[in-house]
C-alpha cells in the first residue's frame, strides 16, 4: 500500500506529457495547410513547351525519267508543225523535279476507281465481243466512242451524235466503251438505233487488253495497285483519254467524242487528226484536239501518244494528258519517217471555238446576224467534217428557233419520234 501514492504520482506524469504531445500533434495539423498556402503565394512557375508532332507525310510523286531526246526535223509535206506555243507555254511542259504535292482525295480516287476499274472476269468478255461484233457484222467504218459516265446521263445531245454517224455512214459500225451502257438500260436506250438495222453494241472495256505490251500497261497496273496519284482532275476523264487510243491502237478506225456531231463522210481520212486553233499569221496549227481521230490499227503515232501518257502522267492539268499531249506527240514527230499523218485546219472539226459555241445555237438577232448565220452555215456544210459541240460550256444553251444547230441536227436525224428536238 506503501507505493500507491507513488504509482499514482508516474501516472499523472505519464498523462501530462501526453497531453503536451496531443496538443503539439493538433498544432501541427493546422499549420500544414498554412504553410502550403504560403508556399502556393511564392510559387514560380516554369512553362515547358511539349513535344511538336510530326509533320504529315507529303505525297511525292514518282520519279519519271525522261523521254529520249529526239532531234527536232524540219517539217514534212502532210504535217504542219510549227509550234512557238508548245515551246513557251510553261503548262505544256513536264517538269521532272521531286515537288510535294498535297495529299489525293483517296475517297474519290478509290470511288472512280471502283467504277471503272472492274473484276478481271468481267473484263475478259471485252475482246471477244468486240472480235464477234466485227465477223457477225460487214462494217466498212469502225467507229468508237467513251463513255465512262451514268446511263443515266447518256442524254439526247449524245443520242443526236449518235444519229449522226449512222445518217452519213449508214454502213459503219459503233462501239461504245462503257460499262455504265453495257447494261439492260443501256441496250433500251441504243434499241432505236437497233430496230433499224444499224450496227451499234455498248461494251465494257478491258484496260489490260487494250494496253498490254505497251508502257501504258504499266501506268494501269500501278494505278490499280494505288501508286499513281490521279491529281484533281476527273480520273474518269484521264481514263477516257487513254482508252480512246487505246482503241485505235488495237483496232483501227474513227475515234469520236461524245458531243461529236457528223456531217459528212469520213472516207476519205486515214492517219489524221484536226487542229483546234492555228496561227493565223502563219497558218500553221498551234493545238491538236483529241475529240476526232482516225488511224490505222497499230500506228506508231498512237503508240507515241500511250508512251507519252505514261511517262507523263498529270492529273492536276486540264487537258495535258489530252489535247495538250497530242499537241506535244505530234509536234515532237514532225517530219521523221514513218509517223505519217495529216493535220486537218481547225474548220475540220472544230469551226467554233468552245468560248464562241453558244453563237451556233442562237437564232437571228438582226438583218446583219442573219448575213452572218447563212455564212456560217455555208461554210461549216461546205468545209467541216463534223462540228464538235463542246458539251461542258454548250448545255447551258437552248436550241433557238432558225439557229444553225437547229438546221445541222435536222440534217442528222435518223431515229423516227426522236426526243431530240422536243
Amino acid at each position: 500500500m506503501d507505493n500507491i501514492p507513488t504509482i499514482m504520482s508516474q501516472l499523472l506524469l505519464i498523462w501530462q506529457r501526453g497531453k503536451i504531445s496531443f496538443c503539439a500533434f493538433l498544432s501541427l495539423l493546422f499549420l500544414c495547410p498554412l504553410a502550403y498556402n504560403g508556399a502556393a503565394i511564392f510559387c514560380i512557375s516554369f512553362s515547358f513547351p511539349g513535344k511538336t508532332p510530326p509533320e504529315p507525310a507529303s505525297f511525292l510523286p514518282e520519279y519519271v525519267p525522261p523521254l529520249p531526246s529526239i532531234e527536232k526535223e524540219t517539217s514534212g509535206a502532210n504535217l504542219t508543225t510549227v509550234l512557238p506555243l508548245l515551246h513557251s507555254n510553261q503548262n505544256m511542259v513536264v517538269s521532272m523535279k521531286r515537288t510535294t504535292l498535297h495529299r489525293p482525295n483517296r475517297k474519290r480516287f478509290d470511288d472512280e476507281v471502283a467504277k471503272i476499274l472492274l473484276s478481271e472476269a468481267v473484263k475478259k468478255r471485252f475482246e471477244l465481243k468486240v472480235i464477234k461484233f466485227f465477223k457477225r457484222n460487214s462494217c466498212k467504218f469502225r467507229f468508237f466512242m467513251t463513255w465512262i459516265s451514268s446511263v443515266e446521263s447518256f442524254g439526247d445531245r449524245e443520242l443526236l451524235c449518235v444519229e449522226s454517224v449512222f445518217k452519213t455512214h449508214p454502213n459503219g459500225c459503233l462501239i461504245i466503251a462503257s460499262n455504265s451502257l453495257d447494261s439492260l438500260q443501256g441496250r433500251l436506250i441504243l434499241k432505236p438505233f437497233s430496230d433499224m438495222g444499224f450496227k451499234v453494241a455498248a461494251i465494257t472495256p478491258d484496260f489490260s487488253y487494250l494496253l498490254r505490251n505497251t508502257a501504258a500497261a504499266a501506268w494501269y497496273n500501278r494505278l490499280k495497285r494505288g501508286n499513281v496519284n490521279p491529281g484533281e482532275i476527273s480520273l474518269g476523264q484521264n481514263l477516257s483519254n487513254l482508252l480512246r487510243i487505246g482503241l485505235l491502237y488495237r483496232f483501227g478506225g474513227i475515234y469520236l467524242d461524245t458531243d461529236v456531231l457528223v456531217l459528212k463522210s469520213f472516207g476519205e481520212l486515214r492517219n489524221a487528226i484536226g487542229a483546234q486553233s492555228s496561227d493565223l499569221a502563219t497558218g500553221n496549227w498551234s493545238r491538236l484536239n483529241n475529240a476526232v481521230m482516225v488511224f490505222d490499227k497499230g500506228h506508231p503515232v498512237v503508240l507515241e501518244f500511250m508512251e507519252e501518257f505514261a511517262h507523263t502522267f498529270d492529273g492536276n492539268r486540264w487537258g495535258h494528258n489530252g489535247p495538250y499531249l497530242v499537241s506535244r506527240v505530234v509536234a515532237r514527230l514532225s517530219g521523221r519517217p514513218r509517223f505519217d499523218l495529216t493535220v486537218l485546219p481547225p474548220v475540220a472539226f472544230y469551226p467554233v471555238r468552245w468560248n464562241r459555241i453558244g453563237g451556233l445555237f442562237e437564232g437571228a438577232k438582226g438583218l446583219s446576224h442573219s448575213k452572218w448565220m447563212v455564212a456560217k452555215l455555208r461554210q461549216i456544210r461546205s468545209q467541216s467534217f463534223a462540228v464538235h459541240l463542246w458539251n461542258k460550256q454548250s448545255r447551258q444553251f437552248k436550241v433557238e428557233e432558225g439557229s444553225i444547230i437547229q438546221h445541222l441536227m435536222f440534217s442528222s436525224r435518223v431515229v423516227k419520234n426522236s426526243s431530240v428536238f422536243e
